[in-house]
């Protein structure tokens, strides 16, 4: 639900991994992510070049990590964050730590409190699980 309502919020929501999963990736397009980078090994590039795209600064970007390949792209973003079970290197850089571990409801919890943090958390019955 949180993820929906910021993409129809007017959020936009990037996917930048050095993983690669057909399956991940599908998910998330049936979500509405369509900005979903896989395989990737140099993160601060594809995101500097994001920030171009979309015209945003860096203080408009949250970016959330788990591990050391996401120090440096997280450093760029003017809001750090990252689930429970992240590096300790990652939790010292992070604004907020989110008490979920990854894919155990983290991305939702930063998603709802971002949202709600700028009023934009209307309760939609009109979005539909997918």
């Amino acid at each position: 639900y949180a993820l929906q309502l910021a993409i129809k919020q007017g959020y936009h929501i990037l996917v930048i991994s050095g993983g690669d999963s057909v399956e991940v990736k599908d998910r998330l397009r049936k979500l509405g992510v369509n900005e979903v980078y896989m395989k990737v090994s140099d993160k601060v590039s594809v995101l500097t070049e994001c920030l171009k795209k979309l015209n945003v600064t860096k203080e408009q970007v949250l970016f959330m990590g788990d591990d050391i390949p996401d120090y440096a792209a997280m450093q760029i973003a003017g809001l750090h964050c990252c689930p429970a079970d992240a590096s300790e290197d990652i939790k010292q850089i992070a604004h907020y730590v989110s008490p979920k571990v990854g894919g155990m409801g983290c991305v939702r919890d930063v998603i709802e409190k971002v949202l709600k943090l700028n009023q934009h958390w209307p309760l939609d019955t009109n979005i539909q699980a997918r």
